[in-house]
């Protein structure tokens, strides 16, 4: 299944390809084509990151497909050997 950010990954060096290509067919100059596709491309990034960004899972989420944590697990108590 792809979703939104397999689109941005795929989208990034199409940018950069065709909006170079066409500027430059349009009679813009190799060296002015470039920095401008690759802004397009690093605006495509900042949506990616900031503006639809990468959100954590739920803790539901979690708990459903992890198992249990030793982390989580309650501290052992002491003994005494008395």
């Amino acid at each position: 299944m792809t979703g939104y950010y397999d689109y941005i990954l795929g989208l990034i060096p199409l940018t950069l390809l065709g909006i170079t290509g066409t500027l430059t067919v349009a009679g813009l100059q190799l060296t002015t084509a470039v920095p401008m596709a690759a802004g397009m491309a690093a605006l495509l990034t900042g949506h990616a990151l900031f503006v639809n960004g990468p959100s954590s899972p739920s803790s539901a989420h979690l708990d459903e497909h992890t198992g249990p944590n030793a982390a989580d697990a309650p501290s052992p108590s002491v003994l005494d050997a008395d």
